[in-house]
């Protein structure tokens, strides 16, 4: 008896195709729904999705927002710069400013995939403004001095601000977008300077574009620079992070030229 090949009938075909069309009509919807969910104002219509499936879903390939929409459209751009104090052989020495967020935005500029982790320096930048602008003015004139002295530095700023008045509970949102900004200003030096680095200082500041009413203006200048005047601080480095890993990437820039490039 001859053995010859099982040809798939029409009708098998029609099945495969139905069944794929509808697994894929499945996905479109949910990733509709999901993204609608996501970028509408929060509602108890998230609850519809359990847990936090949905920011697992949405975040890192996903995440978007109302914010490059009308009627509150971005208006301006951040800017985070990095110095450090670096030891040498004759003792210390203090480096020049690096604006980490031109480093990072070369990583996605003229690129058709850029990474997502391009946005990092202005996402930092943008939290630790938003944060400091809610600090009494008292408060802002402390984080000025310079805590880089001790184990205890986090401690004795964190003693000091406390010593004023904060009737809007302001100082832990502060300490904690300042934790993870000297975290990221840590990274970055060890990327550009290597491991000599001693204390780091960063200055975070926004600047908003020509207004809207004056785009036609030739003479229209943007407006200047805000700036949060943080003093030196110690190192922070977190158990999770990868300064190898990050300085690979961070140096792939042709922004900057780090030490083991020199």
């Amino acid at each position: 008896m001859d053995n010859e090949p099982t040809e798939v009938t029409p009708r098998r075909r029609s099945a495969v195709k139905r069944t794929l069309m509808v697994i894929a009509m499945a996905i479109t919807g949910f990733h509709i729904f999901a993204s609608f969910l996501w970028i509408a104002p929060a509602s108890t219509m998230r609850e519809v999705i359990p847990g936090d499936l949905l920011s697992k879903y949405m975040i890192p390939l996903w995440g978007q927002s109302w914010s490059v929409f009308a009627p509150e459209p971005i208006n301006g751009d951040y800017y985070f710069d990095v110095r450090a104090v670096i030891k040498t052989d004759s003792g210390e020495e203090i480096t020049q400013w690096v604006r980490a967020t031109d480093v990072e935005l070369d990583h996605s500029t003229y690129k058709l995939f850029p990474p997502r982790s391009a946005g990092l320096g202005i996402g930092v930048a943008s939290d630790i403004k938003g944060s400091w602008e809610e600090l009494p003015d008292d408060q802002k004139a402390i984080v000025k001095l310079d805590y880089f002295k001790g184990d205890d530095s986090v401690d004795r700023l964190e003693t000091k601000l406390k010593e004023y008045d904060d009737p809007e509970n302001t100082i832990p949102a502060y300490l904690e977008s300042e934790h993870l900004a000297t975290a990221y200003a840590t990274q970055v030096a060890k990327a550009i300077w290597g491991d000599d680095v001693q204390r780091v200082q960063y200055q975070a500041a926004r600047q908003n574009v020509v207004p809207f009413a004056e785009r036609n203006d030739k003479g229209a200048e943007r407006p200047n620079i805000q700036p949060v005047p943080v003093g030196w601080r110690a190192l922070v480095v977190e158990e999770h992070q990868s300064q190898e890993e990050f300085t690979k990437y961070f140096c792939a820039s042709d922004e900057v030229r780090c030490v083991s490039e020199q």
